[in-house]
């Protein structure tokens, strides 16, 4: 069982809407599975971290995907989550890492690149999916999102996501908090808030010295003020299967099978999201062009 968990809590009489997470070890699985270098690693893990917890704005079987393209050297990234703290994702270019900036911080401006989209897009279970893009403005990811929420849901947000990276590439730690007002937040509550956020170190940072998301909230907003309502276990969780495959084999058509079954007798698929290997044999092939019959 993962010890990654995420938090939904509102502050100030329900005038703050606030969510936090710890992603260590759902960053570390990704880490693990897609072999990412460090500032790859870091700009993966900061995009599945503020993806759970859009994740878990939504209710029952809706979902999100969020897709970065910078039109940096990491390519794409690719990140699927779900209103139950289940989030896949992957990165074009996993072996991307880059010498630490001028803040000694691992460069995710750079491999993400500044000239691109930011885009969410929200399967609610109805017939048009809901979409939103929006420019990336920093190429950092965390003040991204926040550009997202203000200018795509209107609503006015802070983002923090953040990873650190151990000597050897596995993840350190890992999180990330979104803090939100609610409609009518009254000034002071929005002045104090922003004093709070700016005083605040880093969140990766944060998870490194121990504190758990309830901890970081409290930072952020006060011990007092704050209400949780809502803990829930994160985890990397890929719905690949093998049946989906086998889908996907026969809407390529029968010439195309035909030609795997004569040239190589077999076929390999991988998982973008999680490369597990699915291995087909000759006769499932041959199985598969019957039914595409």
């Amino acid at each position: 069982m993962t010890k990654d968990y995420l938090i939904k809590a509102l502050a100030y009489d329900g005038q703050v809407r606030a969510y936090a997470t710890d992603t260590t070890e759902t960053v570390g699985e990704a880490q693990r599975r897609h072999y990412t270098w460090p500032t790859a690693s870091a700009a993966l893990g900061r995009t599945m971290t503020a993806g759970v917890m859009m994740g878990a704005m939504l209710k029952g079987e809706e979902k999100i995907t969020v897709k970065v393209e910078g039109g940096g050297p990491i390519g794409a990234i690719i990140v699927d989550s779900n209103a139950k703290g289940k989030v896949r994702g992957y990165v074009t270019n996993p072996q991307t890492h880059f010498d630490l900036n001028e803040k000694g911080k691992l460069d995710v401006r750079r491999a993400v690149g500044t000239n691109g989209t930011l885009t969410v897009v929200k399967d609610l279970g109805l017939r048009e999916h809901f979409s939103g893009q929006v420019p990336i403005v920093s190429g950092e990811l965390g003040e991204d999102f926040t550009y997202y929420f203000a200018s795509s849901e209107q609503v006015p947000s802070s983002v923090g996501v953040g990873v650190l990276v151990n000597p050897d590439n596995s993840i350190l730690a890992a999180g990330g908090f979104i803090i939100q007002l609610m409609p009518g937040t009254s000034e002071e509550v929005v002045a104090k808030l922003e004093k709070q956020i700016e005083q605040t170190p880093p969140i990766s940072k944060l998870i490194q010295q121990g504190l758990t998301p309830e901890e970081i909230l409290e930072s952020l907003l006060g011990k007092e003020n704050l209400r949780i309502l809502d803990k829930m276990p994160v985890e990397f969780e890929c719905n690949c299967s093998k049946e989906r495959f086998s889908a996907a084999i026969i809407s390529l058509g029968k010439q195309e099978i035909k030609e795997m079954i004569e040239e190589d007798g077999k076929a390999e698929a991988v998982c973008h999201f999680c490369r597990e290997a699915y291995h087909f044999s000759r006769e499932e092939l041959e199985q598969l062009l019957a039914e595409s019959n």
